[in-house]
């Protein structure tokens, strides 16, 4: 169901752990739906997965554009979401802080909170990462930040990759 997640970020375990990522609103390879990109309602789509390893302290979401124009585009950042939970509910508001205590980073269009596809034809990755330890940084952090901090860190990781394609 899930994409295993190669971005050049080490992962602690001998080989990579997987979880397994997935939305009720597409399925891999899929295309989003309207409502999560710029010519719908452009709200954050909803995601669940399965329990990570039990060493896990936190996770983290990066939403990425592989495809943009200009290179690899953030389109959302979430961390320090605890272990227990296994789902983001569809519309999450753009705020710097979530309950429990998760908080969202700032995304290459310099916002925080989900901001969907809107141009072009492209492929959008949600990957998961499971850590060892919350990441010590307040909200609004950047994905390269949240990137730094992670390194040496992960536990496991997944991924979903949807489509997109402007109407």
């Amino acid at each position: 169901m899930g994409l295993l997640v190669s971005t050049g970020l080490s992962v602690k375990a001998s080989g990579p752990l997987t979880i397994k990522l997935a939305s009720p609103a597409f399925g891999p390879h899929q295309l989003i739906p309207a409502q999560y990109t710029c010519h719908g309602a452009d709200r954050s789509p909803p995601l669940i997965w399965d329990g990570p390893p039990p060493a896990t302290q936190a996770l983290v979401l990066i939403v990425d554009d592989p495809d943009a124009p200009r290179g690899t585009w953030g389109h959302w950042v979430v961390y320090n979401l605890p272990p227990y939970q296994h789902q983001l509910p569809e519309g999450v508001p753009p705020q710097p802080t979530l309950p429990p205590g998760s908080l969202q980073g700032t995304s290459d269009f310099g916002q925080l909170g989900y901001r969907g596809p809107c141009h072009g034809t492209h492929r959008y990755l949600f990957k998961l990462y499971a850590l060892d330890t919350p990441l010590g940084l307040p909200p609004g952090a950047t994905k390269a930040q949240v990137e730094q901090a992670m390194q040496g860190h992960i536990l496991a990781t997944g991924g979903l990759d949807g489509r997109y394609r402007r109407p």
